[in-house]
């Protein structure tokens, strides 16, 4: 088999965002049960249900297994809001949503629920990303990390990576996820993400690759991000 047919396919923002809907949907149910279902149904709703409706159709059109079409009815009426926005828009809004029907009514608790929705969302793409690397013959090192990251380096994120011996910095001084949240004014439902979303890929990754996230978008107006391996594990 040669390398190039070893190639895979970046994973598509609609497939990311189906994803990231189960872990919501799973974390909220684990935690509060019928009502968290509630919540997370309101906030789809919120979202809009034509709009979730053609997420769910194109991410099951790309093989991934979701519980968007448990909220929707099975006729939905209406037409899409955020069609002309892009997917990691569409993403951003979503998130949103439904984390801000959790958060206000939990608080604080609320908070970790939606953390540790993301943590294993992080966890098993991280996971993939480590098969993808060893599909090539490749171990799971600092260096082997972006060069077989799951999600497709769109032109919208303007960042600089700095590399180094089994580690790399990054910076990203614009990304369309955390500029979304800031433009809809759900930065502190987004910054949820954001906390535990790079530690998580990575310890899906390899137990041993650590991330320092120092600097973000919602707070600081750039990602910093100092990855490496944690020589002592």
């Amino acid at each position: 088999m040669s390398q190039e047919s070893l190639m895979m396919k970046a994973l598509s923002m609609d497939m990311i965002t189906a994803k990231m809907f189960n872990e919501l949907h799973l974390s909220s149910i684990e935690t509060y049960g019928e009502e968290g279902r509630r919540l997370v149904g309101k906030g789809l709703e919120s979202f809009g249900m034509k709009d979730a409706e053609t997420l769910a159709k194109k991410a099951t059109a790309e093989g991934e297994n979701h519980f968007i079409y448990e909220y929707l009815p099975q006729v939905v009426e209406g037409e899409e809001k955020y069609s002309a926005l892009t997917a990691f828009a569409r993403f951003s809004k979503m998130f949103a949503e439904i984390s801000k029907q959790i958060v206000d009514k939990y608080g604080e608790e609320g908070e970790d629920v939606v953390r540790r929705a993301v943590e294993r969302f992080g966890k098993k793409r991280g996971q993939g990303i480590a098969q993808r690397a060893r599909t090539n013959g490749l171990e799971n090192t600092p260096e082997n990390y972006l060069n077989n990251y799951d999600m497709a380096r769109s032109e919208l994120f303007e960042v600089d990576t700095v590399p180094g011996h089994g580690e790399f910095e990054q910076t990203f001084t614009y990304c369309p996820l955390g500029q979304q949240w800031a433009d809809d004014g759900t930065g502190q439902y987004g910054i949820l993400y954001c906390q535990m979303i790079d530690p998580s890929l990575a310890k899906g990754y390899n137990k041993d690759f650590e991330v320092v996230h120092d600097e973000f978008v919602l707070r600081e107006g750039q990602c910093h991000f100092h990855f490496k391996m944690n020589e002592e594990k």
